[in-house]
């Protein structure tokens, strides 16, 4: 048995939990991180990488002037049908933050370029980390360890320990089976959605969607389940971002870009290639990094091409909802077969095969350039067959006579990217118990602590997880309860 005492005690290594982590530490607290993974980062290191952000000095060097109401009123248009469910209180709190958080990422020699225009939003405020996604981990890490954070991996927090209706810690376990007992003042669940738990999908959203995979497998839930063992509730766990959807498979092996590490000087230099590079040169740059996460547009079947599964069959309507009757494939996997006549269709703006709204869109061209892995192309339907391993009569039953060459993209499989549930919780990010009174001693982050808020739109999902762990570490390094009992 291993026994810890900390000021805050923070469940969950990605983003939002590093966030935190470094925050409490740089307030003074005395900081135990926990993750149940071997390695940090969660779903925020298997992101793009954008933060929406507005009052920003990048939107000030290129004479944007952006407003908070503005910022505010463009995220209820972004929440669409769904803005009555929306928190109005987090999202005014989000929005007041986002600039000044940017600044502290930046502070902690983070780098980003932009900000890049994603409609609607009435100003450009998508801010791109470099060289990648990975730069906020690698940086949140190295915070933490300089200032003291104690960071436990490969253990999961089985249950939080309750005295006198107060949370003051967690019993974990490691993965070899050791138990770890963790005494806090506080403790902040930031432990990822639940984009890959069948029973809590199943619960919330149904037997359909819960097949479903989640990118992310570490999204079980984790955090939630913590908050509501304590008498917290979910809002807006019905609701999915970015999913379910069909993307392409995962390249073979990590891009270049993907690679690169958070060196001051390469970032400084990617800085300025992105401000000043020819678009000849810079386009197929992010042509490289674009093609390897987005997700094909459905035009691409209302256009004419349709959708087969391993076995080279047609199984489901296109137009409709495919994603929902791909995992009942073999393997779970598809190909999107056009002909020449179609493909010439995608090959300049307006009609893209993918898009990531204010860097570029993808067209057929990109693909056959940049992803060969999931890129094939024949002379006749048989010899495509051939390329992507399917029965040759089957796919030319499935496939309507066209023009030559034929191409197939694929692997496709289905996913959910995130789940937006999350506890309720005040603007303090306290989580709420019955009849909304804060539960003493326990707040959360992230996707844990979305509270209701709704995040659609590119970089809010991963602005929110650094926001709300920066606002939570706040208010757990202010909690008065003393710890009681346990050596450090």
């Amino acid at each position: 048995m291993t026994r810890l005492q900390a000021d805050v005690l923070v469940v969950g290594g990605g983003g939002s939990g590093l966030a935190t982590a470094v925050r409490a530490a740089e307030l003074g607290a005395d900081v135990v991180l926990v993750e149940k993974n071997h390695e940090l980062g969660g779903t925020s290191a298997r992101a793009v990488g954008s933060v929406s952000a507005s009052l920003t000095r990048f939107q000030r060097a290129k004479g944007i002037q952006d407003s908070l109401d503005e910022h505010f009123e463009d995220l209820g248009t972004l929440a669409g049908e769904n803005v009555h469910r929306d928190n109005l209180a987090l999202r005014r709190l989000y929005v007041e933050n986002t600039g000044t958080t940017l600044e502290w990422l930046e502070s902690l020699g983070i780098a980003f370029f932009g900000p890049m225009p994603e409609p609607p939003n009435r100003h450009p405020r998508m801010h791109n980390v470099l060289p990648n996604a990975g730069a906020y981990i690698h940086r949140l890490h190295r915070a933490g360890r300089k200032l003291g954070v104690r960071i436990v991996t490969d253990t999961r927090v089985e249950h939080l320990i309750r005295e006198g209706g107060r949370v003051v810690g967690a019993e974990c376990v490691a993965a070899d089976g050791r138990r770890v007992t963790v005494r806090s003042k506080a403790v902040v669940l930031a432990a990822g959605d639940f984009s890959s738990s069948v029973e809590l999908k199943t619960e919330h959203m149904g037997h359909d969607v819960a097949r479903v995979e989640g990118v992310n497998p570490g999204s079980t839930g984790d955090g939630l389940r913590l908050g509501i063992e304590m008498g917290g509730r979910l809002l807006n766990a019905d609701l999915a971002l970015w999913g379910p959807e069909m993307r392409f498979v995962a390249p073979p092996r990590k891009l270049l870009l993907q690679m690169l590490p958070p060196v001051k000087a390469l970032t400084a230099c990617m800085q300025f290639a992105l401000r000043f590079m020819p678009e000849g040169l810079l386009r197929p740059f992010i042509m490289a990094f674009a093609t390897s996460y987005l997700a094909p547009t459905q035009d691409l079947y209302h256009a004419g091409a349709v959708l087969v599964n391993a076995d080279g069959d047609r199984f489901t309507d296109e137009t409709q909802k495919p994603w929902l009757d791909l995992p009942l494939q073999r393997d779970g996997v598809g190909y999107i077969v056009l002909d020449s006549r179609v493909a010439g269709n995608f090959r300049e703006w307006p009609h893209f095969v993918s898009t990531a709204p204010g860097v570029a869109y993808a067209f057929i061209d990109d693909y056959r350039r940049n992803r060969k892995d999931i890129f094939h192309e024949a002379r006749t339907v048989e010899e495509l067959a051939a390329k992507i391993g399917v029965p040759p009569a089957r796919l030319a039953a499935a496939v309507p006579s066209g023009e030559a060459p034929f191409i197939a993209l694929g692997p496709v499989k289905s996913w959910i990217v995130m789940t937006d549930g999350g506890l309720a919780t005040d603007e303090s990010l306290r989580v709420l118990g019955p009849g909304d009174a804060p539960i003493p001693g326990l707040y959360a982050a992230g996707s844990n602590g979305q509270g209701g808020l709704i995040l659609n739109g590119h970089g809010n999902h991963l602005g929110w997880a650094f926001v709300s762990g920066r606002l939570a570490a706040a208010a757990a390094v202010s909690e008065k309860a003393p710890a009681t009992g346990v050596a450090r």
